[in-house]
């Protein structure tokens, strides 16, 4: 059975790597991938970003990361989740630092030390305001002071996380900003020193400087979304994900017709509705079939109806589509395009939630 396919071109990938690199300038890139690499396919895509020079990437899970060693990539990889003490060994084992966020953190660290001589590499996360993961700003002292303390740690880096920098008020940001920078002030009067410093996504990229930081974080805009509307689109990322599915089948139905699920579309005349194989399960947000549409040949064609679980149904009007051609259902092909941004706006939705859920029976094709 033929279904939805999302071809990742690779290509497009490298290509916004170079643009993002040359828009930082002499900052290295912590190319994000977890999520399977926003749904691009994090093993190929982290194979691909290395060989043009990227060497540091970040993941979520231990299981992630150990996906990438198992696949040969040699990189620095951070992980981001809540450190689980019991598995600091294999941290070590695959050469993955681990995440700082709680004072508790460190002395399970201390203890393993104290037991097997060893310690897993690390960043030290602080919390400026995500109220997420982090150190709190008022703990922050007592931790560096324990990194001084017990030098064997040596955690390599520090960190945190912004909660508004793709926004169009960066006041909070600005905020958050100012509270990392004094925790940097702080590290320094007490003669602490870290290899990395890094504070920034996709947003901060845009909208804000990294003065203070020789890493910058890169996600969705590798992959070539922005990452909100309220950004100025002022680097030409491309789309590195191009997601169709095929016309299984065809019919002319007469005016008044209703289509899918509720009856909600009804045909305003004589028409020709086709079947797309592809539905919800595979990622295409159900809410989309208010406004939206699919392209078809350098069209634009409406979506007829809810979109159902496994397929729906466009409104081709006089235009009678081959069966087994395939429509765009978001990204970009030779002659069609449907961003992420536009899709989400739309729904009231984010990129991030579009393209992590494209799967189910989605066939990943690599090019480039």
């Amino acid at each position: 059975m033929r279904g939805p396919r999302a071809t990742i071109y690779l290509d497009r990938l490298k290509s916004n790597f170079d643009i993002i690199s040359k828009h930082l300038v002499d900052k290295k890139i912590m190319a994000v991938v977890k999520a399977n690499g926003y749904g691009h396919g994090s093993i190929a895509c982290a194979q691909s970003l290395e060989n043009i020079g990227c060497d540091f990437f970040a993941v979520f899970s231990l299981e992630e990361g150990i996906a990438l060693r198992n696949e040969n990539i040699k990189s620095d990889i951070l992980v981001f989740s809540c450190l689980d003490s019991s598995r600091l060994q294999e941290a070590i084992d695959y050469n993955l630092i681990l995440n700082i966020s709680d004072k508790s953190h460190l002395e399970e660290i201390l203890l393993f030390y104290q037991k097997t001589g060893s310690v897993p590499r690390t960043h030290l996360k602080i919390d400026t305001g995500m109220t997420r993961l982090g150190i709190e700003m008022e703990s922050v002292e007592i931790v560096i002071k324990k990194l001084i303390e017990y030098p064997e740690i040596n955690c390599e880096g520090i960190y945190s996380h912004f909660s508004t920098a793709d926004e169009g008020d960066l006041s909070y940001a600005l905020e958050q900003e100012s509270k990392f920078k004094l925790i940097l002030n702080l590290t320094k009067t007490l003669g602490y020193k870290f290899e990395n410093i890094h504070f920034s996504n996709s947003g901060a990229i845009l909208n804000l400087n990294h003065d203070y930081s020789n890493i910058v974080r890169v996600g969705m805009l590798l992959y070539g979304a922005y990452p909100s509307d309220e950004l100025a689109k002022t680097l030409s990322v491309k789309p590195v994900m191009c997601f169709k599915a095929p016309i299984v089948s065809v019919r002319t139905v007469p005016e008044n017709t209703h289509v899918s699920y509720g009856g909600v579309y009804k045909t305003k005349a004589r028409t020709n509705i086709a079947v797309i194989q592809c539905g919800f399960a595979d990622g295409l947000p159900r809410p989309w079939f208010k406004n939206g549409y699919i392209n078809y040949k350098g069209k634009q064609y409406n979506i007829a109806g809810r979109i159902c679980m496994d397929m729906f149904m466009v409104d081709f009007g006089d235009i009678f589509p081959n069966v087994n051609d395939e429509v765009l259902l978001i990204g970009k092909d030779d002659i069609n395009e449907i961003r992420l941004e536009t899709i989400a706006n739309s729904i009231k939705s984010t990129p991030y939630v579009l393209v992590t859920a494209i799967g189910g029976r989605t066939e990943r094709i690599y090019q480039g």
